[in-house]
């Protein structure tokens, strides 16, 4: 029997405190990991309460650590104190994304940098951070979109940075090989996710007509990915984007 164990093993999950992340978190430490969960302090204080409940929920390997990937002092301040908490950085997840959909006619600037800072930005602020500090071995696993690679109406911001993160991803990937850190994306199709939901449900109707397979993705199905991705298995795989969509593109 083949079993995936991730004991001893620390695992930071930006964003992650609801949807895909929150999923995420959730396998990695079933597996066994510690886990840091990160978490963008909104004005309403939603994020933190979704955050330390999650913590809570899964006990003494986890904490809720505040962190805006958008600003780099802030994310080194974040692994500060997870490294203060526990004795090593082996896994970083840069989940948090936003959602700003408008029609590129419509669309303002703001709306296009928000998602840019946050989406793709806040990826690179994560990994400069996290590069110095995760053991020789570790895991980077990104997260992309199917919008990266099809370009979605209404997604130009999004579908922008989610192609970026792909690129980053292959470069980077290059440049940790020499300390046999990996450095992968996953892709997902649409996932009823909070996230997804706030996609009209007309357009999710014609999304749904496209995949093979007739139906969304669950967060677990993703976090399967992920937890694959940070596990020995996939010692050997890096800059690779691994697509899960129902067959909807692969």
């Amino acid at each position: 029997m083949i079993s995936i164990d991730l004991s001893g093993k620390t695992a930071v999950v930006t964003g992650g405190g609801q949807g895909l992340g929150q999923s995420t978190a959730r396998m990695l430490h079933r597996a066994g990991a510690n886990v840091a969960i990160g978490y963008f302090a909104d004005a309403e204080g939603l994020n933190q309460q979704r955050a330390h409940a999650t913590a809570k929920e899964m006990g003494e390997r986890a904490i809720a650590v505040e962190g805006d990937v958008r600003r780099r002092p802030s994310i080194a301040a974040m692994f500060e104190s997870i490294e203060s908490r526990f004795e090593s950085i082996d896994i970083v997840i840069n989940n948090a994304a936003i959602l700003r959909d408008r029609s590129f006619k419509k669309m303002d600037d703001a709306e296009w940098q928000a998602v840019i800072d946050t989406n793709l930005t806040g990826v690179y602020n994560v990994c400069k951070e996290a590069g110095p500090r995760l053991v020789d071995g570790g895991r980077i696993v990104n997260m992309a979109s199917i919008s990266g690679f099809l370009g979605i109406f209404g997604q130009a911001n999004y579908s922008a940075a989610k192609a970026g993160v792909v690129g980053l991803t292959k470069a980077l990937s290059k440049e940790f090989a020499r300390r046999e850190i990996t450095v992968n994306a996953v892709a997902p199709g649409v996932v009823l996710t909070e996230m997804g939901k706030s996609i009209p449900e007309e357009s999710r109707n014609e999304m749904l007509k496209q995949i093979p397979m007739g139906r969304f993705g669950t967060p677990d199905e993703v976090a399967a990915a992920i937890l694959f991705l940070c596990s020995p298995l996939a010692s050997y795989i890096t800059g690779h984007t691994m697509h899960v969509n129902g067959g909807w593109l692969g």
